[in-house]
């Protein structure tokens, strides 16, 4: 059999299910059938799966940050995250970074030593380009797609995450949420008030695969993504 009667034959198959209104997934609503607004229980039957205990949710966070060439590195201490820093400033040579106030930001900013172009405050756009690294806080992990979900208050503002040519996330393992329902709920329970006007999630260094699905990183935005959880 052929890849298009394969095809054909799949999309046959799949005109013989009923599908359901939307809106209706997991109600038990089809065609006939009222429609039911999913709540956020009915909402996670149609993600995938994410263990209960922390040691699942790192397994799971390791595992996509591995399949989307992100450095995911868990650390135990201050000591960790000093060395771990510096390993990759020694790597690859930086010479001046960018970053911006922030608890886990300072202890990085300190073991490095380099100078730093703070994006919280007025600064020149040409200094932030001469950056050979952004180094932010976060909002939160999202274990199930392996993302970084971010803010502009939470990493500095618009560009940091996404003009120098690594981003570095410096978070504590606490942030480390379950699934992108979870991460909502943290937005709107943290921010309802008065929504930052940039959020984003970041699922790995920026890419493409627009030419002859050839993968290039670095197409759109950093070419690196390291997150030192500690």
């Amino acid at each position: 059999m052929s890849d298009r009667e394969q095809i054909l034959g799949r999309i046959r198959e799949a005109l013989t299910v009923t599908a359901p209104k939307p809106g209706a997934h997991g109600t038990g609503a089809g065609h006939h059938g009222p429609a039911v607004s999913p709540g956020p229980s009915s909402t996670r039957q149609w993600l995938p799966l994410v263990g209960d205990s922390f040691e699942e949710r790192v397994a799971l966070f390791r595992t996509n940050s591995a399949e989307l060439k992100t450095d995911f590195q868990l650390l135990n201490s201050r000591e960790e995250l000093t060395a771990a820093l510096i390993k990759l400033r020694d790597a690859d040579g930086w010479k001046r970074i960018g970053s911006h106030q922030g608890e886990l930001t300072q202890v990085a900013c300190d073991a490095l030593g380099l100078p730093v172009c703070r994006t919280d405050a007025t600064y020149d756009v040409r200094e932030l380009e001469q950056c050979d690294a952004g180094v932010t806080e976060c909002d939160a992990l999202i274990a199930q797609t392996g993302s970084v979900l971010v803010t502009s208050r939470s990493a500095g503002g618009r560009a940091l995450s996404v003009l120098p040519p690594h981003h570095v996330v410096v978070v504590r393992r606490e942030k480390l949420l379950p699934d992108l329902q979870a991460g909502f709920e943290l937005l709107k329970s943290k921010y309802a008030a008065n929504y930052p006007s940039f959020i984003s999630l970041i699922t790995g260094p920026s890419r493409t695969g627009d030419i002859e699905r050839i993968l290039v990183l670095g197409a759109h935005g950093p070419k690196k993504l390291t997150i030192l959880c500690l």
